[in-house]
Protein backbone atom coordinates (compact mmCIF):
# COMPACT_ATOMS: atom_id res chain seq x y z
CA UNK A 1 0.00 0.00 0.00
CA UNK A 2 1.70 2.85 -1.15
CA UNK A 3 0.41 6.73 -1.35
CA UNK A 4 1.38 9.77 -2.90
CA UNK A 5 3.29 11.51 -0.41
CA UNK A 6 1.61 14.82 0.69
CA UNK A 7 4.16 18.12 0.51
CA UNK A 8 3.14 20.92 3.19
CA UNK A 9 4.96 23.92 3.57
CA UNK A 10 4.66 26.98 5.71
CA UNK A 11 6.19 30.36 5.12
CA UNK A 12 6.55 33.87 6.59
CA UNK A 13 9.11 35.82 5.84
CA UNK A 14 8.76 38.32 8.45
CA UNK A 15 8.96 36.03 11.55
CA UNK A 16 11.78 34.03 9.16
CA UNK A 17 9.44 31.13 9.14
CA UNK A 18 9.82 28.61 6.29
CA UNK A 19 9.33 24.99 6.99
CA UNK A 20 7.99 22.34 5.28
CA UNK A 21 5.88 19.10 6.46
CA UNK A 22 5.69 14.98 4.56
CA UNK A 23 3.38 12.46 5.15
CA UNK A 24 3.28 9.44 3.20
CA UNK A 25 1.67 5.84 3.36
CA UNK A 26 3.91 2.97 2.45
CA UNK A 27 3.56 -0.84 2.91
CA UNK A 28 5.75 -2.91 5.05
CA UNK A 29 6.98 -6.49 4.80
CA UNK A 30 5.21 -8.38 7.27
CA UNK A 31 1.93 -6.62 5.48
CA UNK A 32 1.36 -3.61 7.92
CA UNK A 33 1.62 0.48 7.21
CA UNK A 34 3.47 2.95 8.36
CA UNK A 35 3.03 6.32 8.61
CA UNK A 36 6.21 8.32 7.35
CA UNK A 37 6.39 11.94 8.57
CA UNK A 38 9.39 14.38 7.48
CA UNK A 39 9.34 17.89 8.81
CA UNK A 40 12.31 20.81 9.08
CA UNK A 41 13.15 24.01 7.22
CA UNK A 42 12.95 24.15 3.86
CA UNK A 43 16.27 23.30 1.98
CA UNK A 44 17.39 21.44 5.18
CA UNK A 45 17.15 17.38 5.09
CA UNK A 46 14.68 17.84 8.58
CA UNK A 47 13.61 14.92 10.49
CA UNK A 48 12.03 11.61 10.50
CA UNK A 49 9.23 9.67 12.23
CA UNK A 50 7.57 6.88 11.49
CA UNK A 51 4.77 5.10 12.92
CA UNK A 52 3.37 1.27 12.36
CA UNK A 53 -0.21 0.60 11.67
CA UNK A 54 -2.09 -3.32 11.33
CA UNK A 55 -4.72 -1.67 8.71
CA UNK A 56 -3.98 0.72 5.61
CA UNK A 57 -7.41 2.11 7.59
CA UNK A 58 -6.28 3.30 10.65
CA UNK A 59 -2.60 4.27 9.09
CA UNK A 60 -5.18 6.79 6.63
CA UNK A 61 -7.09 7.73 9.86
CA UNK A 62 -3.65 9.23 11.57
CA UNK A 63 -2.34 10.74 7.69
CA UNK A 64 -5.75 12.52 8.04
CA UNK A 65 -5.62 13.78 11.49
CA UNK A 66 -2.05 15.11 10.90
CA UNK A 67 -3.03 16.99 7.71
CA UNK A 68 -5.89 18.32 9.79
CA UNK A 69 -3.74 19.72 12.56
CA UNK A 70 -0.71 20.89 9.96
CA UNK A 71 -3.20 22.96 7.94
CA UNK A 72 -4.88 24.55 11.43
CA UNK A 73 -1.39 25.62 12.04
CA UNK A 74 -1.23 27.25 8.60
CA UNK A 75 0.76 25.04 6.56
CA UNK A 76 -0.41 24.64 3.21
CA UNK A 77 0.14 22.13 0.17
CA UNK A 78 2.55 23.61 -1.67
CA UNK A 79 6.32 22.56 -3.52
CA UNK A 80 8.16 19.39 -3.25
CA UNK A 81 11.42 18.85 -0.68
Amino acid sequence: MDSDPIHLTRCDPAQNLARFYRLELAGDLFGGVQLLRQWGRLGSAGRIGRTWFASAEAAQASRDDWLRRKRARGYREGQKI
